[in-house]
């Protein structure tokens, strides 16, 4: 069996920026567990798999160690393989997941994803937060993951954190922030207990930081950064109970695969 298999660094208007994520678009579902394989080979942040039905698209995320419940880059990337590969014409893509409906529409060069709003909620410090960072935030928040918040740009930037103590902790991952120098807020985003040590653009994490960050500004349209060594820019808007996140992707590999 032959698969097509489609690389793209999202978040990113060139290659070797944003978030790689490998895109294989079905015609069946195949087993769990080779999807899962088909992941851990990859060996990237996040594989989605779609499948087109009846006009809509379904998708699905693996990191190369588990299935996830809500990928952002990782739609981002599917929904530039159907607007610039598959040729779709339409101006906005259906996607059903386990998060719900997701929509993706396009803004010239830009792709805009509607997503769910996640208020996180002000929670005690963990002591292993405080011990993985070396650091006592500002404050700490909670959704499926927690958010700590620094007081500087800077502090986002030297975070060092122990993987081990972040691994043990309960919830998905761990988003750190602050308010930016460059952008209305910047963050990291660690989650090595879904194998993914440090992601270097988190889509799905600004689903928590833009209601948080739209409130602590007082504005619904703000510009990200995330502060990984690849780098990745967002734009970020609160409307009612969801999140538009919008962002740049590029084509990195065309290939096969051979199952």
């Amino acid at each position: 069996m032959k698969l097509p298999i489609y690389q793209i660094d999202a978040f990113s208007n060139k290659i070797f920026g944003g978030n790689p994520a490998a895109v294989c678009p079905l015609d069946r579902w195949l087993p769990d567990d080779l999807l899962q394989n088909i992941a851990k080979e990859n060996n990237l942040y996040a594989t989605s798999f779609i499948l087109e039905e009846d006009g809509e698209f379904h998708i699905r995320w693996f990191t190369p160690t588990v299935e996830l419940d809500l990928c952002g880059h990782a739609t981002l990337a599917s929904a530039y393989v159907i607007f610039n590969i598959f040729g779709n014409t339409s101006n906005k893509i259906t996607f059903q997941s386990k998060s719900g409906v997701l929509y993706v529409s396009r803004d010239e060069n830009w792709l805009v994803m509607d997503f769910p709003f996640v208020q996180p909620i002000t929670c005690e410090v963990p002591n292993e937060i405080i011990e993985a960072f070396g650091k006592v935030p500002i404050e700490v928040l909670k959704s499926y993951d927690y958010m700590v918040v620094f007081e500087k740009e800077k502090d986002i930037l030297s975070l060092s954190p122990n993987l081990n103590l972040l691994e043990n902790i309960d919830g998905r991952g761990v988003i750190v922030t602050s308010k930016g120098e460059y952008s209305d807020f910047v963050s990291r985003f660690f989650a090595p207990k879904c194998g993914v040590n440090e992601d270097p653009v988190c889509g799905s994490a600004h689903c928590t930081l833009t209601p948080y960050w739209s409130n602590r500004l007082n504005k619904t349209k703000l510009v990200a950064r995330q502060l990984s060594t690849r780098g990745g820019l967002l734009r970020c808007e609160l409307v009612d109970n969801r999140v538009l996140i919008s962002g740049q992707a590029v084509m990195y590999l065309e290939g096969v695969l051979h199952l």
